[in-house]
């Protein structure tokens, strides 16, 4: 009996759980209905890989796309084309926007704007602040909400949590796996006035490397009073990455691929603003903790902390230039490069970018390929050089700080649910995002 499907992707080498080889890949309806020989199958369209990896859909758990209130750097339309031209298939978006996302109506809000404009699939996180705590249980609960989202340290935004008993109102109200921005703020406050009128090279200084360490063990301690889990984003420092792998029980981490990449102080001398983003870009020392961090499996996420400001708003002199850099649309090649430069398996390269997420968050039925569950893809071609150009990026921002470097391993296709969104660097469909979905939130009957 001859199987008819919707779409087969044919011939490429595909990567999951169960290892890499060559395999076709059938999809019905959104799904993944088989992997295997389909040479004897049909379907309605087929989408030839040779030569490609075919790797489950990655996953972006932080970006920050601006909307509402600060659409002039970014905005759900234009960040999610970003992501897709990236190969991601998803993304997690953060709460500080204008207003914040603090309350039910804004997370509604946030899904209503994301409706036929967003092109890859979406979730946004509940912030927490100081007064909301009675309300962060239903906001967890909601369609389309990744969990919650506090910063310990201030960063782009009003919100802020910075006192223990604030963040163990917050810890104490939940019952999902929170997302922190951990910076000490009363360090912070402290080493304000040693930034440097125009000299981004004082930003590691006054955000240090102690203000991370001294959040992040205040944080573990808070979650182990209150039996919550934590997952600690942007991780910035050798310590902290040392610190962790003690507490892998409640703490998740994350690792950026700019804080993976790029160092000080010679970045700063070089992109100047442009390399400002908190936690900041560190030396050589810290770069080499977290890379030590990936290699030992303490990092158990890659996101990219995209977040967009315009090229004027950046050119202001330190400290008046805001903190923040584009990062969803590089984040595949980028990894990739170090892929094949032998510094992570491709293997450990989909478990950071989609296996890893869907473990923490509780996804439903992403981050993995495997019959039944979304047929999300990022194809991509290994061999393939390219250099990476402001001219690139999508991003309403229009620039990266990865502008002019090479790269080998090219994200070439994006596939949502079944539906090819970005084929060779163009958009094929558009508005097609839908809200992902989480175990601990799913409808009961």
């Amino acid at each position: 009996m001859t199987m008819t499907y919707d779409v087969i992707l044919k011939g490429g080498e595909i990567v999951n759980h169960d290892g890499r080889g060559h395999a076709d890949i059938g999809v019905i309806a959104g799904k993944t209905a088989a992997i295997g020989d389909l040479s004897r199958a049909s379907a309605g369209e087929v989408i030839d890989c040779s030569g490609l990896m075919v790797l489950p859909g990655v996953i972006d758990s932080q970006v920050h796309f601006r909307e509402p209130g600060m659409e002039w750097k970014e905005d759900l339309q234009s960040g999610s084309l970003c992501a897709v031209m990236g190969g991601v298939t998803a993304v997690f978006e953060m709460p500080n926007t204008n207003p914040t996302t603090t309350v039910p109506d804004m997370l509604t809000d946030k899904l209503a704007r994301a409706k036929n404009r967003m092109h890859c699939d979406h979730a946004f996180y509940a912030g927490a602040t100081n007064e909301n705590a009675d309300i962060l249980p239903e906001m967890e609960r909601m369609l389309g909400c990744c969990g919650v989202k506090v910063f310990m340290g201030a960063s782009t935004g009003s919100l802020l949590v910075a006192d223990d008993e604030g963040v163990e109102r917050v810890l104490r109200a939940i019952k999902r796996r929170a997302a922190f921005h951990s910076e000490d703020e009363y360090r912070l406050a402290e080493r304000r006035e040693l930034a440097v009128e125009g000299d981004w090279t004082s930003h590691p200084h006054v955000r240090d490397a102690e203000a991370a360490i001294m959040s992040t063990k205040r944080l573990v301690r808070l979650a182990r009073k209150t039996g919550k889990r934590i997952h600690v984003l942007h991780i910035s420092t050798a310590e902290e990455m040392d610190f962790l792998a003690d507490h892998r029980d409640i703490a998740s981490v994350e690792a950026t691929p700019q804080h993976l990449t790029l160092e000080g102080p010679e970045i700063y001398e070089r992109i100047k603003g442009r390399a400002q983003m908190n936690p900041p870009l560190r030396d050589a020392h810290h770069r080499a903790g977290l890379w030590r961090g990936i290699q030992r499996g303490i990092v158990d996420v890659i996101g990219s902390d995209h977040a967009p400001h315009t090229l004027e708003e950046k050119a202001k002199p330190y400290p008046q230039s805001p903190s923040g850099m584009p990062g969803v649309q590089t984040l595949v090649p980028i990894m990739l490069d170090h892929v094949n430069a032998g510094r992570l398996t491709i293997e450990r390269f989909v478990d950071l970018t989609s296996a890893g997420a869907q473990r923490i968050f509780g996804i439903a039925g992403k981050g993995r390929m495997a019959v039944g569950w979304d047929a999300d893809f990022t194809l991509v071609d290994m061999k393939r050089t390219e250099t990476i150009t402001d001219a690139w990026s999508a991003s309403k921002s229009g620039w990266t700080p990865f502008d002019g470097m090479s790269v080998t391993g090219w994200p070439v296709g994006t596939i949502i649910r079944g539906r090819s969104v970005m084929r060779d660097g163009e958009l094929v469909a558009s508005g097609l995002g839908e809200p992902v979905r989480f175990m601990e939130a799913l409808p009961h009957d």
